[in-house]
């Protein structure tokens, strides 16, 4: 089995989530969903810029190694691009999980966070 083999597996449960996610947060009023995408975006853009800092040092001491055999040939410096499917997952799953989490969307859900109606 090869690494983007085992990313398949856990980026479709990740895909899963989000449409769900998406489904639910598309029932709520636009003012519930304002700014979601920018928060994505950043999530994203932090967590992968984050993963190649750190995993390029941690490959660089030693620290991890990968089967030659099993990786696709693709760097981003020194770091398989198999390894980025993890901040991949990570930036959608954990907001989707998030968004789900909430409590459902009421009148009184808003003066409960302590915003004006």
């Amino acid at each position: 089995m090869t690494y983007w083999s085992l990313n398949l597996v856990f980026l479709a449960v990740v895909a899963a989530v989000v449409v769900v996610a998406i489904l639910v947060v598309r029932r709520r009023p636009a003012e519930a969903r304002r700014g979601l995408v920018g928060v994505f975006g950043l999530t994203l853009g932090l967590l992968l810029v984050l993963t190649a800092l750190f995993d390029n040092v941690m490959i660089a001491v030693g620290l991890v190694g990968y089967d030659e055999g099993r990786i696709s040939g693709a760097f981003i410096g020194i770091a398989p691009l198999e390894d980025f499917a993890y901040a991949l997952a990570a930036a959608f799953l954990l907001p989707s999980l998030w968004l789900l989490l909430d409590r459902p969307w009421t009148a009184g859900h808003a003066v409960a966070r302590g915003e004006r109606e």
